[in-house]
C-alpha cells in the first residue's frame, strides 16, 4: 500500500508483529530455496533492508510487505500469521495492533486472527481527510470487496475512478494498481474483504 506505512502499535509500544514477520519471511524464503540477495532482487528491495527485517530490526512498511508477498507468491496474511488452528478467537480492539502510516493518516487493522494461509482477509481501513493511498497490483485472482462505513471516498481501479458514499460497496479485480482517496471532510472508514484464488 503506502511506502510510508509502518507496522506499529497506536500506543507507541514495540509491535509484537515484528518477530512474527521476520520469522515468516525467513521461513518462506528458505522453503523456496532463495538467498537474501535473490529475494531482495525478486521483490525490488535492498538487501540491507531485507536482512534487517529478517533480523527483527524493522520497521517494515506495508508496501515492503506487499512486495515480499508478491515475490514469494504467498498471501499477504501469511507474512503476519503466528500459526494456531481452529477454535474460537476474540480480538479486542484494545489488543489489536494496526499497521499505520508514520503520519497517522492511514491505518489498516486485521479484523480476524491470522492462523495459517487463508483465501479471505478482512480489514478495517481508516483514511484521514485528503489521504490518497496507492496500492500496487496484487497477485492475479485477487479481488477486493469494500463497504464504506463512513465518509466519502474515491476508489481508483483498473477501469476508472468510482465515488462512493456511506453504505455503498464496490468489488474489483485488485491485480492492477489501485488507490483509495478520502474525498470528504472527515475521517473515512472502510471495510475491506480481500479474496484470493490459489
Amino acid at each position: 500500500m503506502s511506502t510510508t506505512s509502518t507496522p506499529r502499535s497506536t500506543d507507541g509500544d514495540a509491535n509484537p508483529l515484528t518477530g512474527v514477520i521476520a520469522e515468516n519471511i525467513r521461513s518462506f524464503r528458505l522453503r523456496q530455496g532463495l538467498s537474501v540477495d535473490a529475494l531482495a532482487k525478486l521483490s525490488g528491495n535492498s538487501r540491507a533492508e531485507l536482512a534487517a527485517i529478517e533480523a527483527g530490526r524493522g520497521p517494515s512498511s506495508i508496501d515492503f510487505l506487499w512486495t515480499i508477498a508478491r515475490a514469494l507468491d504467498v498471501p499477504f496474511s501469511s507474512l503476519l500469521s503466528s500459526g494456531g488452528s481452529g477454535g474460537t478467537t476474540v480480538i479486542r480492539r484494545v489488543d489489536s495492533r494496526p499497521l499505520a502510516s508514520r503520519d497517522g493518516r492511514f491505518s489498516s487493522r486485521a479484523l480476524f486472527p491470522f492462523h495459517g494461509e487463508r483465501q479471505v482477509e478482512f480489514y478495517e481501513l481508516r483514511l484521514a481527510p485528503g489521504t490518497d493511498e496507492r496500492a500496487d497490483a496484487h497477485t492475479i485472482g485477487t479481488v477486493e470487496n469494500i463497504l464504506v462505513g463512513r465518509g466519502v471516498v474515491e476508489i481508483e481501479t483498473g477501469d476508472g475512478t468510482h465515488r462512493l458514499e456511506e453504505g455503498d460497496t464496490i468489488q474489483f479485480d485488485a491485480d492492477a494498481p489501485h488507490a483509495y482517496r478520502n474525498a470528504g471532510d472527515g475521517e473515512a472508514l472502510l471495510y475491506l474483504v480481500m479474496t484470493y484464488v490459489f
